[in-house]
């Protein structure tokens, strides 16, 4: 299991426009389908990663946490499924379902989501304001795989706090660990480091 961080895009980068396939409904999710809202998380996750395996539950809690809020939240898995089926979007479909996720979880087949958001990890986190600018990236808590930490989800709700209080992003802003993104053979970014 190699561990790969967070890129830390810079804050206040705008976020990425997006159309993907829900896998749960087949339906096309955009980005400004959530203009109007308090805030927007992206989430990069994935199916099989031991570092989101540990959090599947809290992240269908913090996805309920936020639609009462007014804050979108969407996961997108970027893996590569033909050489990671456990990341094919059947079982995304099933994953979803197993765990109860209130958001959409989207296929970014081409990778380039990813990309755009220079995502490195699963899990990768970007929490944007309601004019879509980011506030936060980074973990999720301090929890990883056999450290016996509580899996919270402490550092984004501080971050979604702030952003409710109408204060500037929190300081602490701990880049996520995780596993390094499945690209396809040949479409490695220019900023993944293997």
């Amino acid at each position: 299991m190699a561990e790969t961080p967070s890129q830390m895009m810079r804050l206040d980068t705008e976020a990425p426009d997006f159309a993907l396939r829900n896998v749960v409904d087949d339906r096309e999710i955009k980005r400004d389908d959530f203009r109007g809202q308090r805030g927007l998380l992206v989430a990069f996750i994935c199916n099989h990663c031991p570092f989101v395996k540990i959090m599947k539950d809290q992240l269908s809690q913090l996805g309920r946490d936020l639609r009462e809020k007014d804050i979108g939240m969407v996961a997108i898995c970027s893996n590569d499924a033909g050489n990671y089926p456990d990341d094919h979007p059947d079982k995304m479909k099933a994953d979803a379902a197993r765990y109860g996720y209130p958001f959409p979880y989207l296929h970014d087949e081409n990778q380039d989501v990813a990309k755009a958001y220079r995502a490195a990890c699963t899990p990768d986190f970007f929490l944007f304001d309601a004019n879509f600018k980011l506030i936060y990236r980074g973990q999720f808590d301090d929890a990883r795989p056999g450290n016996g930490l509580p899996v919270s989800g402490s550092d984004i709700r501080m971050a979604v706090n702030a952003l409710l209080g109408g204060k500037p992003p929190i300081d602490t802003q701990k880049p996520s660990i995780g596993c390094n993104i499945k690209w396809k053979p040949g479409n490695e970014p220019d900023y993944y480091k293997h």
